[in-house]
């Protein structure tokens, strides 16, 4: 997609709205929903995994079996979401799961720990696709990527400021009578619910409801959604069953699928391992740090990522996205991951961390714009899930896979091998599906999703 002409008054105030109104508070419900679903990485190192005695691989279960509850129920709640609409669905989803988040505080062994983190996913199902989705629903195709972009920009910044707050969090050891990662979940798990009530007041389903756009923005963005939405199902919306067909049929939702898994495969590992290999740094490197000190040391790669997502996607919305807008990242990523723990000092590993977070958060939002390009209405519900089904997949893997790796080798060197071969996969895929010919020439929906450059 080239760059796009210079937008009329109604669609720059249109858009500012939209951004100001509405991504804020979703992007505020992605960031409680990605520090809940990481909390369980601050804990362990921080004295979680010694009061319940777990291996590495046990920790990597726990933190990996959280995503076959979201799997099992993931393109069911998305289809749910586009029954009921995201207002209810999404306020649905985070209220159970701060209830759920809640129960970490009294956890007593790794089984009710890996029971917790399964009903977790069972609760969070939907979510993030769900998010996206909604988004998808508000903007047309060539302002996506800069929406997406400020969601997403929740997920670092969740890290950036989330990390330091549980490090806080978990210095208050005694609070209540309570071990300090006990006090973390207490207090993290208590803002979904309260949010989760707000959205359900807060959100709108769709621009012809929302009383804070002018008739003439809303005219605007139902026409041109309405457009794009024409000519990506030939004027044809599938419904139920035909548009679980349509997008399990799609080669190209496949592949995106696993361009997708090899992308949440390194952001994970990374996740769900980062403060442990930090905590690892006082045997390696004879360093000793406090719990807040490794706090922040794990929030230090994610600001620069931030930065960079939002420059990257800005640089994909004004110059359209190419291939190397995902691709690009995906090769970054896969060969800095591994050079990472040959680094002869903490400061030095850290730093090619952050290259490698830097590539993973600058792809990711790229690549949501695209799936929306030829998918519509329940079609690109079922595809969206199906795609972040694919992620789920990666994110138990990351957490079980790399856990198991480091008890069998006794490092994550292989494991962190493992991450960025699935990130040069990432690539590779990428490149294919952008050199795809179209099939039919003459229809929209089956044109190059991409341009190559």
């Amino acid at each position: 997609m080239g760059a796009t002409t210079s937008p009329s008054a109604v669609e720059r105030s249109a858009i500012r709205k939209v951004s100001i109104r509405l991504v804020p508070f979703v992007a505020l419900m992605f960031f409680i929903n990605y520090l809940d679903r990481t909390a369980v990485s601050f804990a362990e190192p921080n004295g979680m995994g010694h009061d319940l005695a777990l291996t590495a691989a046990q920790f990597g279960f726990a933190s990996g079996v959280f995503f076959i509850g979201y799997i099992i129920l993931e393109v069911p709640s998305n289809m749910a979401l586009h029954r009921f609409g995201a207002r209810r669905w999404l306020a649905r989803i985070m209220v159970t799961w701060g209830i759920v988040s809640l129960l970490f505080t009294w956890v007593q062994n790794s089984e009710q720990l890996y029971a917790l983190r399964f009903l977790l996913g069972v609760a969070e199902a939907g979510f993030f696709p769900g998010a996206i989705l909604f988004l998808s629903q508000w903007v047309p195709t060539r302002h996506r990527t800069k929406v997406l972009a400020l969601f997403y920009l929740a997920q670092p910044l969740t890290t950036v400021i989330g990390a330091p707050f549980a490090g806080w969090l978990i210095g208050h050891h005694g609070l209540f009578g309570l071990e300090g990662w006990r006090v973390m979940f207490l207090f993290v798990s208590i803002p979904a619910i309260v949010i989760g009530v707000i959205a359900w007041f807060y959100l709108i389903d769709r621009p012809a409801d929302a009383k804070w756009l002018t008739p003439a923005e809303k005219d605007w963005l139902t026409t041109e959604l309405a457009a794009e939405n024409s000519t990506k199902t030939g004027n044809k919306e599938s419904h139920g069953r035909e548009a679980l067909k349509e997008a399990f049929r799609s080669g190209r939702v496949w592949v995106l699928a696993m361009v997708y898994f090899g992308f949440i495969y390194g952001l994970y590992a990374l996740a769900f391992f980062l403060p442990t290999i930090i905590a690892g740094f006082q045997d390696s490197f004879g360093t000793s740090f406090s719990v807040m000190d490794k706090a922040l040391i794990t929030a230090i790669p994610y600001l620069p990522a931030a930065v960079v997502l939002f420059f990257w996607s800005r640089h994909a919305t004004r110059n359209g996205t190419r291939t190397w807008h995902v691709a690009g990242p995906a090769v970054v990523g896969g060969i800095s991951i591994p050079i990472a723990l040959y680094m002869g000092s903490p400061a030095a590993t850290i730093a090619v961390i952050t290259v490698t977070a830097c590539s993973i958060f600058a792809a990711l939002p790229v690549f949501w714009s695209i799936p929306s390009r030829f998918l519509t209405g329940a079609a690109a519900a079922a595809g969206i899930a199906l795609i972040n089904t694919m992620g789920n997949i990666a994110g138990f893997a990351a957490g079980y896979v790399t856990g198991w790796l480091k008890d069998f080798s006794g490092s994550y060197t292989l494991s962190m091998f493992v991450v960025g071969g699935f990130m040069l996969l990432s690539a590779l895929l990428m490149v294919i599906l952008s050199r795809r010919r179209p099939a039919d020439p003459s229809n929209p929906a089956d044109q190059p999703l991409l341009e190559v450059h």
